[in-house]
């Protein structure tokens, strides 16, 4: 099928989304829209895909205009959607997220549960997906929980499949897996959208770029015409002054320091420190525990044995309210589940963790939370149209921002960011690590886990890198390497640098 999209338009109360778009996918190509945060590249999608309604232009189909209402439509239409924030239910099993709106029924009207247990074994089997049908979502890394929205959206047999940041929560090996059914999917004609935030992704797949900013579409080439430089400064309509703005600042004291903590089965021994104004990165292979020990630092998750001291005293950290009343807070790499209340104001999520700051004697000072809010917010440079604006309505970068916002409004001395930059693209990236510089300046200890090597290797003091849940090795400047890190992430070297 080839779509085309003619003069679309489509406005939220104070911003002009899209801005008259064209836009053509052929048959049996893959077709990469590129565009910061904000530039309109999800909200096109979702119009695609019926969630949202266009104001003016048409959406047509091998040349016939159609009309989509809702993503039923849509699917009926032949398209189908991968979305960038994970869509799925926590509580239900894997089978019914998969077929959840379409399970086959019985012969007397019942859920056929038989014939959804016999198809998910089958999907799960053609996709080498090593999950039980009747396992929780929940119980699911965020990894495998991507990997079963891609699944979800390949099952429905759709000719038109959009794929939005598909590879922001998976593996090397499963980036490897998709790409590889990318590639079967257009030898059967089908065609996708991809949007991804990653140069190297983008080079390897597409067939056609589209550059969206502010709304409208910038330029559209084929990719043999276009190199990561020239869609990077196309995408953000300037020249960025450097990827990773690191600098050098005096290092002080040791904030954060966790001693041989364990947790059965997910880590043991992990060890490391983090002193006020550096950066220490966290590396590993998916599944090594990076996160895993992260929740155990911050308080969400329990540990078997170990200590954790903030400026010397030993914490418990048996909840979140005690990590942050010792000023250790935490991004994670699920925002939308851990980071954010996606239909509350953006005011509302900013001081959500530091309201006692704005209540005396059973009264809210709305005025002082509206003047503090806002100050912090301006600091991360959040672009919203106003703090009454429902977080949902940002996009996934300013999304990121307003949780940070939120942290930094508790005046934390130590933040632990897992997967910061996470499917948010150059620019937002570019501004995240800028951010990661000022809080350093400021003598903060900042802790990153990132999948990303470069940003590791470009942001951070050292390099703490893990395998099978312990500490392989520890690595500072002088000593980096992509291959290095990898050697250690495999379990092929071990090198460890006891200065701390």
């Amino acid at each position: 099928m080839e779509l085309q999209v003619l003069h679309i338009e489509k406005s939220f109360p104070g911003v002009k989304a899209l801005d008259g778009i064209n836009f053509t996918v052929k048959e049996g190509t893959v077709h990469v829209l590129c565009g910061e945060n904000g530039a309109g590249k999800s909200t096109l999608m979702k119009i695609i895909n019926g969630i949202y309604s266009a104001d003016s232009g048409e959406i047509r189909i091998d040349g016939k205009p159609v009309e989509i209402r809702n993503p039923m439509q849509a699917r009926a239409l032949g398209i189908s959607m991968i979305f960038q924030e994970l869509n799925y239910i926590p509580e239900i099993s894997v089978e019914e997220n998969l077929f959840v709106g379409r399970l086959p029924k019985n012969k007397v009207g019942g859920v056929d549960w038989k014939a959804v247990r016999k198809q998910t074994r089958e999907l799960l089997d053609r996709e080498q997906l090593p999950y039980s049908p009747q396992q929780k979502v929940k119980n699911l890394s965020v990894s495998d929980i991507q990997m079963l929205e891609i699944l979800k959206a390949i099952s429905y047999d759709s000719d038109i499949i959009i794929m939005d940041e598909p590879t922001s929560a998976i593996t090397h090996t499963e980036v490897e897996t998709l790409f590889k059914k990318i590639h079967e999917l257009k030898a059967r004609g089908k065609s996708i959208i991809y949007i991804s935030h990653k140069m190297d992704e983008i080079f390897r797949i597409a067939d056609e770029i589209t550059i969206l900013r502010d709304g409208q579409v910038v330029e559209t080439r084929a990719k043999d015409d276009l190199d990561i430089e020239t869609v990077i400064s196309l995408m953000v309509g300037r020249k960025l002054d450097a990827t990773y703005p690191k600098e050098s600042v005096p290092i002080g004291q040791t904030l954060l320091e966790v001693e041989n903590l364990c947790s059965e089965r997910l880590f043991k021994n992990v060890s490391f420190s983090a002193r006020a104004g550096e950066i220490i990165g966290f590396s590993g292979l998916m599944g090594a525990g990076r996160t895993e020990v992260m929740c155990s630092v911050f308080g969400l998750d329990s540990h078997d044995s170990g200590s954790i001291r903030i400026r010397g005293k030993e914490v418990k950290a048996s909840g979140v309210q005690e990590s942050i009343t010792n000023k250790l807070v935490m991004l994670s790499e699920d925002r939308k589940r851990y980071g954010i209340i996606p239909i509350r104001s953006v005011r509302e999520n900013v001081s959500l963790s530091s309201l006692k700051q704005f209540f005396r004697k059973g009264r809210l000072y709305a005025r002082q939370e509206d003047a503090a809010v806002e100050k912090v917010c301006a600091s991360m440079n959040v672009k919203t149209p106003s703090l009454d604006t429902v977080v949902e309505a940002l996009s996934g970068g300013n999304q990121q921002k307003v949780v940070l916002a939120k942290w930094m409004l508790s005046d934390p001395d130590v933040l632990i960011l897992d997967e910061p930059t996470r499917g948010i693209d150059v620019g937002a990236k570019f501004e995240i690590y800028k951010l990661m510089m000022d809080l350093a300046r400021m003598g903060k200890a900042i802790v990153m886990v990132s999948s990303e090597l470069p940003e590791l290797i470009g942001m951070c003091d050292r390099i703490y890198v893990m395998a099978n849940g312990a500490v392989a090795g520890e690595l500072e400047r002088k000593d980096y390497s992509q291959e290095a890190i990898m050697r250690l992430a495999t379990g092929v070297g071990s090198e460890r640098v006891d200065h701390v």
